[in-house]
């Protein structure tokens, strides 16, 4: 599962750099660190939410979807809008 994972994001990543490249344009340091930060916590929800699964623990595994996967996918949201955002202003 984790190598599927891992091609899925490197093929994100490529495609990401790709389109920057031919949109002439970058992102700010901020940008990525937030778009990081969020895509670490993701990742740290599957794997703890399947592991509580795979432990018959169906509540903690819902648990921790809210308590930090929620707010990975804030984080990347908040730096997808201010690329936009900055992109747009220009």
């Amino acid at each position: 599962m984790w190598f599927i994972i891992g091609l899925i994001i490197g093929a994100l990543i490529l495609g990401l750099v790709w389109s920057m490249k031919r949109n002439n344009f970058q992102l700010t340091w901020y940008e990525w660190l937030i778009g990081i930060i969020g895509l670490a916590l993701i990742l740290f929800t599957i794997q703890n939410f399947f592991g509580s699964l795979d432990e018959l623990e169906s509540k903690a595994a819902s648990i921790f979807l809210l308590v930090v996967g929620l707010p990975g996918l804030i984080l990347l949201a908040v730096s997808w809008q201010l690329a936009v955002r900055r992109i747009k202003k220009a």
